[in-house]
């Protein structure tokens, strides 16, 4: 069987700004534009409507070469707030390992002593955990939406494999970093992730399915079930029974 080659376009573009306000933390900073993840049901997609790309999500990825020397200008200006890497974006896509924007940004951010949230579903995170360690208030967070391969290569086809998130937290939070996981969206057989993410994370947050870019994919694997009231009112009782077992944190957004 071939392998599937994906072509991908990649642009160097230089932007106008690099921290963002945000609604989820203070500020967010997304190093580039698209994701080569490419995942089914990402919402990120909607910057589509902004940035005139009509390639498919995850075929397309700028790169924000200036993101560094912007950041260094702009954090002179702002009032220090948290951090969130990245909104929408992955910011250690596998692009990161060329470019190196997002290990450029949080240089600069450690040296002024911002506390900054990461959340990925790469394990090249783990390349700056040295990096890492230099910061004060920092949350790294590995979004981990089922514990079945088979579920995750129908929803998330080029993301790194379950066994390598979990690996990667366990070597994050051993190394004295907080951790999390976000079980979002909720997919099925996301039930088997808390056995497996015992003693790795300090917390785990989770949210269910509330955009409807992947309704097709439910609908060509049979999985309509799993988009329901029933299913997400399931998986929340049975969550929160076995993470309560485990004695792990957790928050439940529906």
């Amino acid at each position: 069987m071939c392998a599937l080659v994906v072509t991908m376009i990649v642009k160097e573009i230089y932007a106008k700004t690099i921290l963002s306000k945000s609604k989820v933390s203070d500020y967010t900073i997304n190093p580039y534009i698209g994701c080569e993840h490419g995942c089914t049901y990402c919402y990120a997609r909607f910057m589509k409507r902004y940035t005139g790309h009509r390639e498919k999500w995850g075929r397309f990825v700028d790169v924000k070469v200036n993101a560094a020397k912007l950041l260094q200008h702009e954090i002179k200006k702002k009032q220090p707030g948290k951090v969130w890497i990245s909104g929408v974006c992955d910011p250690y896509q596998p692009i990161e390992r060329k470019y190196e924007l997002t290990r450029d940004c949080l240089r600069i951010l450690s040296k002024y002593g911002w506390p900054i949230t990461i959340q990925t579903k790469s394990p090249l995170v783990k390349r700056d955990l040295a990096l890492l360690r230099t910061f004060n208030d920092i949350k790294v967070g590995l979004t981990i939406t089922t514990a079945d391969e088979e579920v995750r290569k129908v929803f998330e086809p080029v993301c790194p494999p379950i066994k390598d998130r979990i690996e990667t937290l366990e070597i994050l939070h051993s190394a004295g970093l907080k951790t999390f996981a976000m079980m979002a969206p909720l997919l099925p057989k996301a039930e088997g992730l808390v056995t497996l993410l015992r003693g790795s994370v300090d917390y785990v947050l989770i949210d269910k399915m509330n955009y409807h870019y992947a309704d097709w994919i439910y609908k060509k694997y049979g999985l309509e079930y799993a988009m329901t009231d029933v299913f997400f009112a399931q998986k929340k009782r049975e969550l929160s029974k076995s993470l309560e077992r485990e004695d792990i944190p957790f928050q439940i957004f529906f």
